[in-house]
């Protein structure tokens, strides 16, 4: 079992992402952005660079936090499947040669104006999540499915029936314990409570390879929406059953990483104007993170 966590969060540059992680100690980063790019947009010698830091830093990526099939990416658009492909295409060689096992990918946005899980569109949803998944099963790369704001995320139900639709034994399940605190529980006749991050987890624990750690309270919902707004906070003080989770997880085995996703800084900023959002971003960061390895430690994990 290892951390890590989304280090742009700390900053924009990789310079900043590998500090903050060596100032936490920890051996591992969970990239996504790295200053205005990712590792499926970035040019050979943008690569080349990002590959000679993080050895001379002797850090690793654990997971590449990519914007494949994710809630920005319509399942009806066959442009918004291409990019995601093409992302997809482009980052596998690079993955492999940093050693990444594990791409973060999605099951395309929940559509606004249609039942987001009639028949027709899931079977479009599942042909192309299919194809994604396929390509990585080709590659030895793990397709790990988080819940966010995608079909997977509309309920438990919903990952279960896509992780059946899809059989793979390169399709695992990341678990992020913030999002259902804001995403609402798509079962059965509306209207539609919010999730609860225990039910979602101990229906989906056996598949979940990898795990985000975020956490949140819900705002006051808008009409019609299938998801709210989420105050964030740090990991164990909100909705996001936290703590229930890693005791569960550590009692049963779990052997994977734990990825840290704070979302506090603009929190944070918002409540102290005289620091840049620059420096809150980097201390929430690290603050962040050693209040999650006391949590872990109180949960009776020792390293």
């Amino acid at each position: 079992m290892f951390l890590t966590g989304f280090a742009d969060e700390a900053g924009s540059s990789l310079e900043i992402q590998i500090r903050a992680t060596r100032e936490l100690g920890w051996q591992y980063i969970e990239t996504r952005a790295i200053g205005d790019k990712n590792l499926g947009s970035l040019d050979e010698a943008e690569f080349e660079d990002v590959c000679a830091q993080m050895e001379a830093a002797g850090l690793k990526f654990s997971c590449y936090g990519s914007a494949v099939a994710n809630w920005q990416r319509h399942p009806r658009k066959e442009e918004d499947f291409e990019a995601s492909r093409t992302e997809l295409l482009n980052a596998i060689p690079r993955m492999k040669k940093l050693g990444i096992p594990i791409i973060r990918g999605m099951s395309f946005l929940v559509p606004k104006d249609e039942q987001p899980d009639s028949p027709e569109l899931e079977k479009i949803i599942f042909r192309k999540v299919g194809e994604l998944v396929r390509i990585c099963e080709d590659n030895g790369i793990i397709y790990g499915h988080e819940n966010c704001m995608n079909y997977g995320g509309l309920s438990h139900l919903h990952t279960l029936k896509l992780l059946e639709a899809v059989p793979s034994p390169a399709l695992k399940l990341i678990f992020d314990t913030g999002n259902p605190v804001f995403n609402t529980r798509r079962i059965g006749a509306g209207p539609y409570p919010l999730q609860s991050a225990w039910e979602f987890y101990r229906n989906v624990r056996e598949f979940i390879t990898y795990v985000h750690i975020k956490d949140c309270t819900a705002l006051p919902p808008t009409e019609g929406s299938y998801t709210v707004d989420g105050a964030f906070c740090y990991a164990g003080d909100g909705c996001g059953d936290v703590r229930a989770i890693m005791l569960d997880l550590l009692k049963n085995g779990y052997d994977g990483g734990f990825s840290i996703e704070p979302h506090v800084a603009k929190v944070f900023h918002s409540q102290d104007q005289n620091a840049s959002l620059e420096d809150i971003r980097y201390s929430s960061y690290i603050e962040y993170g050693r209040r999650f390895e006391k949590l872990l430690r109180e949960c009776g994990w020792g390293w």
